[in-house]
């Protein structure tokens, strides 16, 4: 692995695919080191790899976000081999079958609030004192959902909007202090998730994930 003592350090949480996979290579390829963090390795392995391809590198950290000692040991990790973080992306998010309000199962449900509620209030204390510790103002990113909400999409809608009542006023508390929180509507994209609630679209018309995360990269270091 090429050395990290020169390059900004990102976290990525949601890294395995999608969106989450693009901004990671996309940061890669413009010279930071990015800890990838998803569930899945063989997911995580492919991106490590295309990373390679275009010169860049990546720590690879296979784990549920669910599981709350797993993220201290990452946290501990990162700061025992870089002292900080410059960049927090979240974008690990789950969204379960579509279902009307009152057929919800209760284990999406429960799903819903382990993943996009639970694990962002957990994650927030955990990675703040990383972000702080930068040597310049980090950026904590999180991406807003163009599709959470309306009918059948009530737990990932109510889930999502719990996540960013957090993430905003989290916002709303560092704008003296750092770090800096930015919340980011993304474009319309061809991904996995949106193929659930939409499986007619025709997704030709629809963004592509790395256009997209090469928007954002660029929000971040702009």
């Amino acid at each position: 692995m090429n050395t990290t003592s020169d390059k900004k350090i990102a976290l990525v949480t949601g890294a395995s695919r999608g969106l989450g996979a693009a901004l990671a290579e996309t940061l890669a390829a413009r010279g930071w080191h990015v800890v990838a963090l998803g569930r899945t390795m063989g997911a995580l392995e492919e991106l490590d790899d295309r990373i390679k391809s275009r010169g860049g590198s990546a720590t690879l950290a296979a784990m549920d976000i669910t599981k709350d000692d797993a993220i201290r040991h990452l946290c501990r990790d990162i700061h025992d081999r870089w002292g900080h973080l410059d960049l927090w992306a979240h974008t690990a998010i789950h969204a379960p079958p579509m279902s009307p309000a009152d057929h919800l199962a209760l284990k999406d449900w429960d799903k819903c609030v382990a993943i996009n509620i639970r694990a962002t209030g957990f994650l927030i204390p955990m990675v703040a004192p990383l972000l702080l510790a930068a040597p310049a103002r980090a950026t904590a990113l999180f991406v807003e959902d163009q599709i959470a909400g309306g009918k059948f999409m009530g737990a990932y809608g109510a889930s999502k909007s719990a996540q960013f009542s957090l993430a905003q006023a989290w916002q709303q508390e560092c704008v003296k202090t750092g770090p800096r929180v930015l919340i980011e509507r993304a474009a319309a994209m061809p991904t996995a998730l949106r193929a659930r609630f939409y499986p007619g679209e025709n997704r030709a018309t629809l963004t592509p994930c790395m256009q997209e995360a090469e928007r954002l990269a660029g929000l971040i270091e702009g």
